[in-house]
């Protein structure tokens, strides 16, 4: 399933955030991009741009203007606490608790606060906490984001 590459990208993303730089790139699998695409969707990434064989040069990375990539707000990173222990899953129901504030039910998963986010990988890809619960689905929680 590639929980693995998402949860790798999650981390790569959080040291990215942490020390301020405007691009990245990440690996071209499917599970990143569409971890790239959710975070595109909810407004915590300004640009997503799929890459070629060769990187680009340092002249094209310097060229006006530079747009920051990865937003943060009140100097904090998107990704800001991002521990990886063990695989959450979660049910529909659980996710409605969460997305509502509270914790689940078994108390894994902490509710939301305002302005955050959870990403979840489902059996139709990988969506956020919100688009999952509208779609009556659970699945695995990948990270959440400020």
């Amino acid at each position: 399933m590639g929980i693995g590459n998402a949860i790798n990208a999650c981390a790569h993303l959080n040291n990215v955030a942490n020390a301020r730089l405007g691009l990245t790139s990440l690996p071209a699998t499917k599970v990143n991009l569409a971890l790239a695409l959710a975070l595109h969707r909810a407004g915590f990434i300004s640009s997503v741009h799929r890459g070629g064989p060769q990187p680009p040069t340092p002249q094209e990375l310097a060229a006006p203007p530079a747009p920051r990539d990865a937003r943060q707000r009140r100097d904090a990173p998107p990704l800001a606490r991002h521990e990886p222990k063990r695989p959450i899953h979660i049910k529909a129901i659980d996710l409605h608790r969460v997305v509502r504030g509270f914790a689940s039910k078994d108390g894994l998963v902490k509710g939301l606060q305002l302005g955050e986010c959870i990403f979840l990988m489902t059996d139709q890809g990988m969506m956020e906490g919100r688009e999952a619960l509208s779609r009556n689905m659970g699945g695995i929680v990948l990270c959440r984001a400020r």
